[in-house]
């Protein structure tokens, strides 16, 4: 059985190395370690033109058959969200102070607080996060225009999260 330093260094290793995969089996104990790889390797050939002749027998003659060979090559792309931020420094970020479920509006048939274009001023609420059955009103804190709304309606949002870049006046 191998030892807890042992097995350290082995993952240091192969963290290391260009392997995906280790399996070490001895006295019964099997480890297994895989790496998780967010990075796709696509292998392209180079098509390949093959021209088939065949030699005409004394009775019939052979047509010249053309075929083009193409590999498949599968191209998966790794499945990342690219994150998309608005970085002027004279817009006003109005953020979530918890964690919670956003909604711009009280009900699903009331108004938003807010669109874009709307005028706020430092007391008006802008949208609510319900954070453990409780609806937080949350207000904008700067007097402005809203240029921009960051989050939908009844998406997750975390504490610090943008959700509103406001232009103040």
């Amino acid at each position: 059985m191998l030892k807890v330093q042992e097995i350290r260094e082995l993952i240091k290793l192969v963290d290391q190395s260009n392997i995906d995969e280790f399996v070490y089996e001895s006295d019964g104990s099997k480890i297994k370690m895989k790496k998780k790889t967010t990075e796709t390797v696509a292998i392209a050939q180079p098509v390949k033109q093959v021209a088939v002749e065949e030699v005409a027998a004394p009775q019939a003659a052979a047509p010249v058959v053309k075929q083009e060979v193409k590999p498949e090559v599968k191209v998966e792309a790794p499945a990342k969200e690219a994150a998309v931020e608005v970085e002027n420094t004279d817009l006003h970020k109005i953020t979530s102070p918890m964690v919670g479920t956003f909604y711009q509006a009280s009900s699903p048939e009331a108004e938003p607080y807010v669109k874009l274009g709307s005028k706020v001023t430092n007391d008006s609420v802008v949208c609510i996060i319900e954070a453990m059955k409780l609806f937080n009103e949350i207000e904008a804190e700067v007097n402005g225009e809203i240029v921009e709304i960051l989050v939908k309606d009844g998406q997750l949002v975390e504490y610090g999260q943008p959700l509103f870049l406001v232009k103040p006046e």
